[in-house]
């Protein structure tokens, strides 16, 4: 039996083809009894659009590339959470692929959404290459989420406000009492807007800051932790660069035979799934990866209808989560 048409929708609807096609594009004012006929038609016929002949039609693919910096932070999974359901909404589709993976093997970034004809790009994550990046807006729609490099022209950017929420994490441990307050700091502009909002809160309340280089992964968060509290004056308290550094943090500390937060208290970024795990139970920073991911949709649909528009930055507003891994310091730890 041949599969079913477009003509055998609007003949079940009793619509026009052409009507059919504004309903299954999601385009052009349609009368809702219309809508819902033509939507009734293709669940009772099993119609499916014929995705290849419709690009041809349209000259559009109606996909967007989304590549991803590191595709093992979870920060990422709850943005792309975020930014699937609008794209979804507006009939489009997301193709993946691993920033890593590409710069290890030498391949252009966006190489692959160009050869594939994607309507747009949204870059998640640390931006690999500012000038390159300007170079492809002119090509195609381009958001930045989740990174605070420097903007190229007609680009848009959705991140947190990475300096308040370090201040945020600073200022509660201060508020406890801790004195002796290290940094696990991370790379890239994130990694310098966070050390930025920390050194702040800390001058600002007559403290020294001490910052440990690292990146943004478990181990770096392990190894800087154990150099920390090898130093003659270890830190009361530590606020990391994200979760995951956060998270090696913790596991320095048990190995160390230190007890959190009694002995160390210690806040990460971003509010992952792994913070909410009830054996970590983590303090962090949330900067609302699911707001962001919906907020880079937006932008990349409103840059499908104004294409001329210069770029925006765009920031969540952070806000603390206090949970079991951050106290008072232990007598004689606030000096």
């Amino acid at each position: 039996m041949r599969p079913p048409t477009i003509r055998d929708v609007a003949e079940r609807a009793g619509v026009s083809k052409s009507l059919v096609s504004l309903v299954l594009r999601g385009s052009g004012p349609v009368r809702p009894e219309k809508r819902e006929a033509v939507l009734r038609a293709v669940r009772e016929l099993g119609y499916r659009p014929n995705a290849a002949a419709r690009s041809l039609s349209e000259q559009r693919t109606r996909t967007v590339g989304v590549l991803l910096d590191d595709l093992r932070n979870p920060w990422f999974v709850d943005l792309l959470d975020g930014l699937n359901p609008p794209l979804h909404a507006a009939g489009l589709r997301m193709l993946l692929a691993d920033a890593r993976l590409n710069r290890r093997i030498g391949h252009d970034l966006a190489e692959p959404f160009l050869d594939l004809g994607a309507d747009g790009l949204v870059v998640v994550g640390t931006v690999p290459d500012a000038g390159g990046l300007g170079a492809l807006a002119r090509r195609m729609p381009v958001v930045v989420a989740g990174a605070r490099e420097a903007q190229p022209p007609g680009v848009d950017v959705v991140a947190g406000d990475d300096e308040q929420g370090a201040r945020l994490a600073t200022e509660h441990l201060l508020g406890l009492g801790h004195r002796r307050i290290a940094h696990l700091a991370g790379h890239g502009a994130v990694g310098v807007l966070r050390r930025r909002g920390f050194e702040a809160a800390m001058r600002a309340h007559g403290a020294e800051p001490l910052v440990e280089p690292g990146d943004l992964t478990e181990e770096g968060g392990y190894r800087g932790t154990v150099r920390l509290l090898s130093r003659p004056e270890p830190p009361s308290a530590l606020f990391a660069v994200n979760d995951m550094a956060a998270v090696g943090a913790l596991s320095a500390a048990g190995e160390l035979g230190l007890r959190v937060p009694h002995d160390l208290s210690v806040a990460g970024y971003d509010n992952t799934s792994v913070s909410r795990l009830r054996h970590l139970w983590l303090t962090t920073v949330d900067t609302s990866p699911h707001e962001v991911g919906r907020r880079a949709a937006r932008c990349l649909l409103d840059r499908f209808a104004r294409p001329e528009r210069e770029g925006r930055v765009h920031l969540a507003v952070p806000t603390l989560e206090v949970r079991g891994t951050t106290g008072p310091p232990a007598a004689g730890l606030t000096g």
